[in-house]
């Protein structure tokens, strides 16, 4: 039993001492981190730490006790570039790299420490706000809830036109790093807390450009779309704070997704709120709100989110025609002009125009990425094409496809299984046919399908220049339908779908579709899905981009990860893994059937 029994927060010596270790993150970087284990024999939970940014785990350590929860563990870790971790002072290779080191981090404590992200809390500071939301967005974790305090989505460079300047300069330049004007007596009115910051060896006073410029490439996605998320949270804000804006911390409150939500603004306060100096109300509030949410654990049902709710208002605002003679009707019928205009020379444009901009043949040209057209001009403008946001997105899922599918391919050979691989909407078949070569896998059978006829020939072509006629064929077949999934022979090892429920709003063929595939595959196989959860060039594809279902505007219902993933556990999968692009609009996940 958790103990709800509210108490005074502590005070004096820290009664708990960490444990020390390392964790491995997805690129084999060892991360410091520190784990105090819960002081009752059985543990009620825990609760993750995220420190801001220049700082360490060690600046939350007195929160490990002044919170009061004998019976959860505590564990923080150093960000890469931080403290006692590895990489360069205020450095990381990326935002998404920092985002998925919490992953990591969760995944690690499940592994070795034996707490699953069901039973897990995290209280996060600054930057390690800007990153937790970032997570609770892009991953979707089940996690119990987040208290995100003073979050970075918007950090004060004062100068006019500061960041465009850093852009200019890093383009210049190339990386380099930005010192910090924040000074302790800025962050908290403890002097005890000043006079440490400002002695502490291990705060790098540093920080590097793209890390700065990343950081508010990825606020400004997580505010804008913070309706996406569903982890209950509560947000604290420094009334005082002369490092970071307030504004986007309200505008992100203001739309969760989540109905499970607080915010408190505390007057006065500076921007190191869980280190002020009258900090006992704040701490007070964290430790009640951990509380609620380990006592009535929230967890909203998603499945019918294309019936109601924020993706389905934005794709049905997405789908109503403009009136005639306004502005915007304008400005897209001048966007629809340019691309029939540049139909005429760039083959990978007409092609769009032609077979559909999401068509299999649209994406198997844009995995070969090779710009072709009609002269130097047609050339220019395919390679343009090509290197639009959305379609190296496209590659980048490319390659994550290929890596799960080796990654799901050694576990069937460690537990002894044979790999017999089937798509359902396989378009050419050029990315699973990669991946086998890739990573050198020897399939007992490979089965690729699509529903277009043009596809199932281009494949079966794919097929006979790889000589893997032995193993593989390709055949036509209906994605979601649901018996003729349940029925395919041999039964599947691994199955996947790439691309596909992304092109359909409702969700009832999604759940045939799935229920299908939780037939086929044998329990203990797995399932490689993708999703949309972002898009930045949402409306530019609804009103000037057409589908190949009869050249209709391509209007897509983007679903949260949340919702996608509800749906894939609904057929009984259990998620493993996922893999997202820098830009947040592309996630591969891989899941396995469980009994």
């Amino acid at each position: 039993m958790i103990d709800l029994v509210e108490r005074p927060n502590a005070s004096g010596a820290l009664r708990r001492q960490p444990e020390e270790g390392h964790f491995e993150t997805h690129d084999a970087v060892p991360l410091f981190y520190r784990h105090w284990p819960a002081m009752r024999p059985r543990s009620e939970g825990a609760i993750v730490l995220v420190h801001r940014g220049h700082e360490h785990s060690g600046r939350l350590a007195h929160l490990v006790d002044e919170l009061d929860l004998p019976g959860f563990a505590f564990f923080a870790f150093d960000a890469r570039g931080h403290g006692r971790s590895p990489g360069p002072r205020g450095d990381s290779p990326g935002i998404a790299h920092s985002v998925r080191d919490i992953q990591s981090f969760v995944d690690h404590i499940g592994a070795r420490h034996g707490l699953p992200e069901t039973e897990i809390a995290v209280v996060a500071q600054s930057v390690g706000a800007v990153l937790t939301a970032a997570w609770a967005h892009d991953y979707a974790p089940k996690i119990r809830g987040m208290a995100l305090a003073a979050p970075a989505f918007s950090v004060k460079l004062y100068l006019p036109f500061a960041r465009q300047g850093l852009k200019l300069l890093r383009r210049i330049r190339g990386k380099f790093f930005v010192k910090s004007y924040v000074r302790g007596k800025y962050l908290s009115h403890d002097p005890e807390r000043v006079a440490s910051f400002e002695s502490d060896p291990l705060i790098s006073r540093a920080i590097s450009v793209d890390v700065l410029l990343g950081l508010h490439e990825t606020a400004t996605r997580i505010v804008a779309d913070a309706q996406a998320i569903q982890v209950p949270t509560q947000l604290l804000i420094s009334g005082g704070d002369c490092v970071v804006h307030q504004e986007p911390q309200h505008e992100f409150f203001d739309a969760l997704g989540t109905p499970v939500r607080e915010r408190h603004v505390f007057e006065g306060f500076y921007h190191d709120t869980l280190g002020e100096r009258d900090r006992a109300e704040v701490v007070h509030l964290i430790r009640s709100f951990i509380l609620r949410q380990f006592r009535a654990p929230y967890r909203a049902s998603l499945l019918d989110a294309d019936r109601a709710g924020f993706s389905k208002d934005e794709a049905d605002a997405l789908a109503q025609p403009l009136p005639t003679l306004s502005i915007a009707n304008l400005k897209w019928s001048l966007r629809r002009a340019s691309i029939a205009l540049a139909s005429l020379l760039s083959r990978g444009v007409a092609l769009g125009k032609s077979a559909g901009f999401d068509s299999g043949s649209m994406l198997d040209y844009v995995y070969r990425n090779e710009a072709t057209g009609i002269g130097v001009l047609g050339r220019a403008i395919d390679r343009a094409y090509l290197d639009s946001i959305g379609w190296r997105g496209i590659r980048r899922r490319k390659a994550h496809i290929e890596e799960l599918i080796a990654l799901a391919a050694r576990r069937l050979t460690v537990s002894g299984r044979p790999l017999r691989l089937l798509d359902i909407a396989a378009g050419h078949g050029r990315y699973a046919l990669d991946a086998i070569a890739a990573a050198g896998l020897k399939p007992e059978s490979v089965l690729l399908r699509d529903y277009e006829q043009r596809n199932v020939e281009a494949g079966r072509h794919l097929i006979a220049e790889r000589n893997l006629g032995k193993i593989a064929r390709f055949e036509p077949g209906d994605a979601f339908d649901r018996e003729s999934l349940a029925t395919i022979t041999p039964k599947p090892t691994l199955a996947i779908v790439s691309g596909l429920y992304e092109l359909f709003p409702e969700n009832a063929p999604l759940q045939r579709s799935l229920e299908g595939l939780a037939a086929a595959v044998e329990p203990g196989g797995y399932l490689l899905y993708t999703n949309q959860p972002w898009h930045p060039q949402l409306e530019y594809i609804a009103r000037v981009l057409t589908s190949h279902r009869a050249g209709k505007p391509w209007v897509m219902r983007r679903r949260s990860q949340a919702e996608m993933d509800q749906f894939v556990e609904a057929a009984g999968f259990r998620k493993l893994t996922q893999r997202i692009d820098p830009w947040g609009i592309f996630t591969v996940s891989l899941a396995q059937r469980v009994a």
